[in-house]
């Protein structure tokens, strides 16, 4: 850690006494003050900068604390704040304020959590450094198209997403199963500067953990038996690269302390071997458990917890944002298509009633469905009836006639009706309607094109638009062919 500049210690004896002997081991110059002194700090006149702002007790309460952020924000938004001595994060504080807290611990100071909130409190500083220098530069993501949605909260994780995506710093993602996790992931491989380098995964809790070692580091020739020959891990093809840890919270205890050792070394060893192998591989972990829950159950590592949670994404169920529905849909649609498994299409029936179902097993359900109705209709058009009886709003549903709808010119439902119901299903917290249409044609339009392979005349037909008005249409909305 760096020596300056200093630590800002806001609290009283004998706490934070405990906490600058800490800082002192650490070798982090620290300056203690009553929350009274404040002033003397956030004045003009005053020159000492710091690298970090420790609250701690018995100085705040609840109500004092929100004060305090605010008044530290306006002096410096780019310190960051870490709350120590058990003091919480208050109800309803803006949302920018709780961006600023980047670690909290509670009354029983240790070295671990203190080293993890100071190298928290670091990558705060570099990224608030580099957001300065490229203001007014908004950074566009390229999104693989399972991220598609206008929800609230898909777009924060799109958000949140933009904002680490070239970073090089480790991201724990979190989210139900099937609700995309691994979407995430290589959706940040695919914006980071590391795109051209591998996207390793490795499911942690499918691999026994006698083998999991081996298929983590590799091993050598004759490290145990049926070794014939020396194999490279993942940490080693992923070189370069990114290497996804899924499940994470299905490793082994024994494992979790050598992947912390990986991450603080930046290298390990082979099963069998003794030559240390440096690795440059950006670390990104996912899971459905509760990790914290799982700390304190003995389960999982609370050292390897903070050095995976430097930046968390949380995936929302599909539950959550059902008005993405009918975009999801569209896309697995397309996804058939490229795959000559046989397009199908939804009426509006048949996509209320899914909007209205739960989904407990998340995207992966729904694309489930969607192939299992298009192996059973191939071409058709799916009606709640034709629906498995669970996704019916109503059970007694008859199935359409399909044979007839294609006779009768049904069949010609190739432009989506979804993008209707999309509308017409307003979220109880409202939605960008400008954006959400915006949205909305240039995934459109993205399909059109993917399907007619690029040829914009062709698209065009598809869309019952003009060549020209599709072009100028394109370059607003910044599509490439």
């Amino acid at each position: 850690m760096h020596s300056e500049p200093a630590v800002l210690v806001i609290g009283d004896q004998p706490y934070c006494h405990s906490l600058e002997v800490i800082l002192d081991f650490l070798g982090e110059p620290s300056q203690l003050i009553e929350h009274d002194q404040l002033d003397t700090v956030t004045s003009g006149d005053a020159e000492q900068e710091y690298q970090v702002i420790m609250v701690a007790p018995p100085t705040v309460s609840s109500i004092d604390l929100a004060g305090l952020l605010t008044r530290l924000d306006k002096w410096n938004s780019s310190v960051p704040v870490i709350l120590t001595g058990g003091v919480e994060i208050p109800d309803g504080l803006d949302n920018a304020l709780t961006q600023k807290i980047v670690a909290q611990f509670g009354k029983n100071l240790s070295y671990t959590p203190t080293v993890d909130a100071l190298y928290r409190a670091q990558v705060f500083r570099e990224q608030s450094a580099l957001a300065i220098a490229k203001r007014g530069e908004k950074r566009e993501l390229h999104l693989f198209r399972s991220l598609v949605g206008t929800s609230r909260s898909i777009r924060n994780v799109r958000e949140m997403m933009s904002h680490v995506a070239d970073k090089e710093v480790t991201v724990l993602i979190t989210g139900e199963s099937g609700c995309g996790k691994e979407v995430v992931a290589r959706n940040l491989h695919y914006n980071s500067p590391r795109r051209d380098q591998p996207f390793v995964p490795i499911n942690c809790g499918a691999i026994p953990k006698e083998l999991l070692e081996s298929e983590l580091f590799g091993h050598e020739k004759g490290a145990f038996t049926g070794a014939i020959s020396s194999r490279s891990g993942r940490f080693e093809m992923a070189q370069g690269g990114t290497l996804l840890l899924d499940e994470i919270g299905d490793m082994p205890l024994d494992m979790q302390v050598k992947i912390l050792r990986v991450l603080q070394e930046r290298c390990f060893e082979r099963v069998g071997g003794n030559k240390s192998i440096p690795v440059d591989v950006r670390v990104i972990a996912a899971t459905h458990k509760n990790l914290e829950e799982m700390i304190e159950k003995g389960e999982f590592r609370e050292d390897l917890y903070y050095r995976l949670n430097v930046f968390p994404i949380e995936v929302p169920p599909l539950r959550e944002r059902s008005e993405d529905i009918p975009l999801l849909l569209n896309e697995l649609n397309t996804r058939l298509e490229h795959e000559k498994n046989g397009a199908i299409r939804f009426n509006s029936t048949a996509v209320m009633a899914l909007c209205r179902y739960p989904w407990p097993g998340n995207i992966r359900e729904l694309a489930n469905l969607v192939e299992r109705m298009a192996i059973m209709y191939p071409g058709g058009v799916i009606g709640e009836g034709e629906l498995p009886r669970k996704y019916r709003q109503n059970p007694d549903a008859e199935p359409a006639n399909n044979q007839q709808q294609e006779e009768t010119g049904s069949a010609e439902i190739a432009i989506p009706t979804m993008s209707v119901d999309a509308v017409a299903m307003l979220p109880l917290n409202g939605l960008d309607l400008k954006g959400h249409l915006a949205q909305l044609e240039k995934e459109l339009i993205e399909q059109a094109l993917d399907i007619s392979e690029g040829v914009v005349a062709r698209a065009a037909d598809k869309l019952n638009l003009r060549r020209t008005t599709l072009v100028e249409k394109m370059r607003k909305l910044d599509i490439q062919r």
